[in-house]
């Protein structure tokens, strides 16, 4: 493990493997360089990059300085990204999408290529929406100790885990770890904040956006992320859209890989080799 020092003076902790041009990996709500999906993810693409994964504030191995706010965010990953040399292809997955795109937006310079999975927007009636008081209700949770709460309530409204499925959840090995970061829901929430209620993408929101994008979506995942990833790429100044077959939003390495090699390698193009799926 390694650190690096954000402007606000929070320690950020990552891991950097492999050898190649820089990549770095951002997570959605509830993950860290030791539980999700970069991980595994990391290990595939470390024999084409150097691939860097990274606690975000609040979590694992990452300090945490109050109050929130996702400016320190951004400033995190561009001190992960100066870290490594000072420009980077970046990578995000679900609510990491959002702090990836918002600083490719202030930090332009700093991001080569952006691909991102699955987005949570939920930009039309495909599903009901993310309350518009999600960070408040989370954090009375969370200020009250009940921290499993806050995490049943996010996986049921934000995710669209199933009820069966948040029922089953403490039953699971995972459950300590997810409620170990509880406390960064309403980080991801405030990311995401305005582009859940089921509204259209407000046009011009990221114009400032200059590197080239990849937006993904698995096939077999709900209607209501596949269609807010076509409404991102459309959305946009410089993306275009994928769809990878077979994948949920619990995406696989093997498969994703390739793409996003192909994408982060090939000079100029915004669109993976033989992918007709355009937005």
């Amino acid at each position: 493990m390694k650190t690096v020092t954000s402007k606000d003076g929070t320690a950020i902790a990552y891991d950097q493997a492999g050898n190649g041009p820089p990549l770095v990996l951002v997570d959605g709500a509830l993950n860290s360089r030791a539980f999700g999906l970069n991980g595994p993810l990391a290990a595939v693409l470390a024999d084409r990059f150097t691939v860097i994964t990274y606690d975000r504030r609040g979590r694992g191995g990452s300090g945490d300085t109050p109050p929130y706010a996702v400016q320190r965010e951004i400033e995190d990953l561009a001190a992960i990204i100066d870290a490594a040399g000072g420009q980077a292809c970046v990578y995000g997955i679900s609510s990491g999408d959002g702090l990836a795109l918002e600083a490719a937006c202030a930090v332009h310079a700093k991001v080569a290529k952006l691909a991102l999975y699955e987005p949570p927007f939920v930009v039309d009636n495909s599903r009901p929406p993310v309350p518009a008081d999600a960070v408040q209700q989370v954090t009375g949770l969370l200020a009250r100790g009940r921290r499993g709460a806050a995490v049943k309530l996010f996986l049921r409204e934000d995710a669209q885990v199933p009820a069966m499925g948040v029922a089953l959840m403490p039953l699971m090995p995972a459950w300590g770890k997810l409620k170990a970061v509880a406390h960064t829901l309403p980080y991801d929430l405030t990311i995401m904040d305005g582009g859940q209620q089921g509204q259209p993408l407000p046009p011009g929101r990221w114009a400032t956006l200059t590197a080239p994008t990849l937006v993904i979506a698995g096939g077999k995942s709900p209607a209501w992320l596949q269609n807010a990833a076509r409404a991102l790429a459309r959305a946009l100044p410089c993306a275009s859209h994928h769809t990878l077959p077979g994948q949920t939003h619990i995406v696989k390495p093997q498969p994703l890989a390739p793409v996003l090699a192909d994408f982060f390698t090939t000079t100029g193009s915004t669109r993976p080799a033989g992918d007709s799926n355009t937005a």
